[in-house]
């Protein structure tokens, strides 16, 4: 039964950065309402609708965007700097307490720096009331499958800046296929780099009308499905000392500010281990800075990733020996025996988290164990197997590079504690 003039107290703010109330038959979790309000929504079952702010909290500030509470970019914008800091440390924390995992959380770093520097823009195509093929281009529209036509989006990079003019010429140039599309746009130092999704194989005609349009608008290069279309220039990205050729829409970090800190925070807990294994390592973002001072193993199952940071790797002078290995470590973990002889090992795995090879690792003499996640959930499902292999959890740093949303990162430290004798593969 739905309820029009339900009369709700927010509690307090939820895992999806929507305000909780107490309803007649349980939560009621309506979205952009801050704790302390009184509101009216519009109920159905759990979920409410925002339909007027009776009394508002005094941490409600004017949001960012004029999309804001219609695009699903944003979940959390109208929440001041410091309760919005505190709500999200408090994702980490507080999943961490009801796991029993005992651990001082440091501050959340705010590692937003200039923006994203990727986005995903979504081209859906139509027939009006008169049979014209039309197409919208933006961004997904709240729990719905609508496209939102943005005009702008201030989360993004300057390097963005012609990212949205681009996906709507290019979804223009392909709305003939009337097919959805993904439109991948990433920021690099030698221009915007494209790839394609959704639009499947595409003959030499329309081809043809990606690379003008590639000439256009000066890109960098643009792909379909990964098949590399046209390269006027390398997508160049520095990781350290060394510049990378982005695979084509392969992995990156949300934000650059955010790839320093998670790089920084892990590079200090490996600090003195010579040897060191990167797992789940995607084009060497951490490999890369790592073998500044140690002897690395990288290892990805993306064939393409593999290659680009070894080729990273060979073009970068007075870099230790940085070695690679493709390999699906969800199916094929490394063994506790493969990964004795490291003094560190990171892993940065997917969100369905690592649980394969965390069992591998609580079973090693690893000292050093820095996992890296953006899943609370299996970030606390993989730590305490090791915790329960012997590790100890020394620190969480919850790093914040995904601005209004309610994804946050987070870098655990872990260590063994040393037996008798000399350290292994620690620098004396």
């Amino acid at each position: 039964m739905i309820d029009i003039n339900a009369r709700l107290q927010i509690d307090r703010l939820g895992q999806r950065g929507e305000g909780i109330a107490q309803g007649d038959h349980g939560p009621v979790y309506v979205p952009h309402a801050l704790p302390g309000e009184i509101v009216v929504a519009e109920v159905d079952g759990e979920r409410g609708r925002l339909a007027e702010i009776v009394e508002a909290s005094p941490d409600r500030i004017a949001p960012v965007c004029p999309h804001y509470t219609i695009c699903g970019g944003c979940a959390v914008q109208a929440l001041a700097p410091a309760p919005y800091g505190a709500w999200k440390r408090a994702l980490v924390a507080d999943a961490l307490a009801r796991a029993g995992l005992a651990v001082a959380v440091a501050p959340l770093i705010d590692a937003h720096g200039e923006g994203r520097r990727r986005a995903t823009f979504h081209a859906r195509t139509f027939h009006d009331a008169r049979g014209y093929l039309k197409v919208e281009t933006g961004f997904m529209q709240a729990r719905a499958h609508t496209i939102v036509e943005i005009e702008t989006c201030p989360v993004l990079a300057p390097g963005m800046a012609g990212a949205l003019p681009l996906a709507r010429a290019l979804a223009k140039v392909l709305a003939p296929l009337e097919k959805p599309l993904d439109i991948i746009v990433t920021a690099t130092l030698s221009g915007l780099d494209v790839d394609v999704r959704g639009s499947g194989l595409l003959d030499f005609p329309m081809t043809q009308k990606l690379v003008g349009l590639a000439q256009a608008h000066d890109l960098a290069r643009v792909s379909n499905h990964g098949a590399v279309l046209v390269e006027r220039r390398p997508p160049l990205l520095a990781m350290g000392r060394a510049m990378l050729v982005l695979p084509p829409g392969g992995f990156l970090q949300a934000t650059q500010a955010g790839e320093d800190c998670l790089a920084d925070l892990i590079g200090t807990a490996c600090k003195g281990h010579k040897r060191i294994a990167d797992l789940f390592a995607g084009a060497g973002t951490f490999a890369l800075r790592l073998a500044d001072k140690a002897e690395v193993l990288a290892v990805e199952y993306d064939t393409k990733a593999m290659a680009a940071c070894e080729k990273a790797a060979h073009g970068t002078h007075g870099l230790r020996r940085l070695s690679v290995e493709t390999r699906d470590l969800c199916v094929r973990p490394l063994t506790s025996g493969e990964l004795d002889g490291f003094g560190a090992v990171v892993f940065d795995p997917p969100r369905a988290g690592a649980q394969a090879q965390a069992v591998q690792l609580a079973g090693s003499k690893v000292p050093r164990v820095i996992a890296v996640s953006c899943n609370v959930q299996s970030f606390v499902r993989d730590v305490k197997i090791l915790i329960q292999g012997g590790y100890r959890l020394d620190s969480v740093t919850p790093v914040d590079q995904f601005r209004y949303s309610p994804h946050v990162e987070m870098v655990g430290v872990l260590s063994r504690p040393a037996a008798k004798g000399r350290k292994r593969g620690v620098l004396s």
